[in-house]
């Protein structure tokens, strides 16, 4: 037997914002020595470089260029700060897709 649930106003977009939060909060470990780049390609200029790893928390993922790297190839690039972009086939996300939202 199936029942109706009514829920008050609003309740789904608290229920998503926590997923979101809950997803922006992990961490994820970066798989070998990377260069960090003021955007999503290596044409973006370097600003700064992670240690195999190292765990950097993912705040939104956009396409840039396609990248090789240990975990596979891709076009996403993980932003993990202000103008701090890491290509997503650097880091152990588990995933080959989006695992937060989108820049």
């Amino acid at each position: 037997m199936s029942e109706n649930v009514i829920t008050p106003e609003g309740a789904e977009t608290i229920v998503a914002e926590a997923i979101v939060a809950e997803a922006a909060a992990r961490t994820y470990a970066i798989a070998a020595d990377v260069n960090v780049r003021s955007g999503p390609g290596t044409s973006y200029s370097k600003v700064g470089r992670l240690s195999a790893g190292t765990r950097v928390t993912i705040q939104c993922q956009k396409p840039g260029e396609t990248v090789t790297g240990p975990t596979g190839t891709s076009k996403l690039w993980d932003r993990i700060g202000s103008g701090r972009y890491v290509s997503d086939t650097y880091v152990r996300t588990g995933s080959n897709g989006y695992v937060a939202p989108r820049c």
